[in-house]
């Protein structure tokens, strides 16, 4: 029943706060625009850790209760202060209820009695100061953030929000590495596919195409299909391997790229070849294979997926390859 609450008052906030800028102008600022998107997010974000609403609605005195039991526990930790387990419960309550001022001073308390050592606390402290500035990302949260990933660099809250961060100091690359580390982590599926969405927007559609030169022999849209989206982890390794059809081994070229960069197009060319003097431009056919590595090894083994083309290079210098077969 109290996650079902939440889960209203979490929803109810995004309307909250993100119907007004679509009312206070006919036309949004591309600021305006930015600041909506990271409202949502984060609203998004929050929601998808509580969980989805129970089916049951909230009673009309569900509130008044869920404050007595609050208010309860803080005058509990007056007379027990060192309480480290109540004051983080108090912090997490507050957030519960939108007290993020209380919020704040009950996680700062928390802080003060571990010395700042636990990088949890101060993603959660950081949170709530966020939350309590109408979702604008102060210094101080974004230090925090910034704090705990120095302590806790897998910290999935502080992976998200430092990610937020940078998106709004404009350092794209930062942004998408952490969230790229965070998708490592398998955070649910919802935020999944908005980290991906986010990702994908961050990194630009097709920069291997658009830094192209006269070397490049043959440009590979490679992207997972469907089985194997469900089975890659975001930071898995995916090979691009061009070699010669004829004698396989060894590979003629190779190029290095990330599960999570994927869709993507990659430029094959002579500086990427493996041998000197055994290039790309020397072939009239070759055959493309793009590999996940499920072990990280650049050797083929049983349980990688991959996909696979031959062109020949004097008629098509593109092609694209889905991943979606798997090595037995």
């Amino acid at each position: 029943m109290l996650y079902a609450l939440l889960g209203t008052m979490l929803l109810a906030a995004v309307l909250v706060i993100a119907l007004p800028l679509y009312r206070k102008e006919q036309r949004l600022s591309a600021k305006s625009t930015s600041a909506m998107v990271i409202v949502l997010l984060i609203s998004i974000f929050v929601y998808s850790r509580i969980g989805t609403p129970g089916a049951g609605a909230p009673q009309p005195d569900a509130m008044p209760g869920v404050e007595e039991m609050v208010n309860s526990l803080a005058r509990r930790l007056q007379q027990n202060p060192d309480d480290l387990a109540g004051w983080k419960m108090l912090g997490r309550s507050y957030l519960q209820i939108r007290n993020f001022q209380a919020a704040v001073t009950a996680f700062e308390r928390a802080v003060e009695i571990e010395g700042g050592r636990n990088g949890q606390t101060l993603a959660d402290l950081g949170e709530v100061i966020l939350l309590g500035d109408e979702q604008r990302m102060s210094g101080r949260a974004s230090e925090l953030f910034d704090n705990a990933l120095a302590i806790a660099p897998n910290n999935q809250k502080a992976l998200f929000y430092a990610g937020m961060a940078a998106v709004q100091r404009g350092d794209k690359e930062t942004a998408a590495q952490r969230w790229e580390k965070l998708l490592a982590s398998s955070p649910p599926q919802r935020i999944q596919d908005i980290l991906r969405q986010q990702i994908a927007e961050l990194r630009g559609p097709a920069p291997a195409v658009a830094e192209a030169t006269g070397g490049d022999v043959v440009t590979v849209r490679v992207s997972l299909g469907e089985s194997a989206i469900n089975a890659v982890q975001a930071d898995s390794t995916v090979f691009i391997i061009a070699r010669d059809p004829a004698q396989p081994s060894p590979p003629i070229a190779a190029v290095r790229r990330r599960a999570a960069e994927l869709p993507a197009y990659v430029a094959i060319g002579d500086a990427d070849a493996m041998i000197p003097g055994r290039v790309p431009s020397g072939f009239a056919r070759l055959e493309i294979i793009a590999r996940v590595s499920m072990s990280g090894q650049p050797i083929a083994q049983s349980g990688d997926w991959f996909g696979q083309q031959i062109i020949s290079t004097a008629e098509s210098s593109e092609v694209s390859i889905i991943i979606n077969e798997q090595i037995p």
